[in-house]
């Protein structure tokens, strides 16, 4: 899943916990990568708990639970729509990467 901002793939860190964050942003789960965390307030763009207005929220198997005080709802979500076409999708940036790696020239 890539960062909800600016669509950087995460990548596994070389040890230690992950620098990258967890939210619910419209009743989806996101994530939200370590240069889009510095010099923002990234977490007032995440949904907060009713109950308490914590941002420690997952969002899994059509309900939406508080990691701070385990209150449960229910999504309230519309259809998904499909994924924009501007970005690439993982299997481009796949291929891309090989691309490069192999020195193949993407023009032959």
């Amino acid at each position: 899943m890539p960062c909800y901002r600016c669509g950087a793939r995460q990548t596994d860190p070389d040890h230690g916990p992950s620098p990258w964050r967890r939210g619910v942003r419209s009743d989806r789960q996101v994530l939200i990568c370590p240069d889009c965390q510095h010099g923002r307030d990234w977490a007032a763009e995440l949904d907060h708990c009713a109950a308490c207005g914590a941002t420690a929220l997952v969002c899994r198997l059509g309900e939406v639970e508080c990691r701070t005080c385990g209150r449960v709802r229910a999504v309230e979500r519309a259809p998904e729509t499909p994924a924009s076409s501007d970005s690439p999708g993982l299997s481009e940036e796949v291929a891309a990467a090989l691309s490069r790696l192999l020195g193949n020239d993407p023009a032959t």
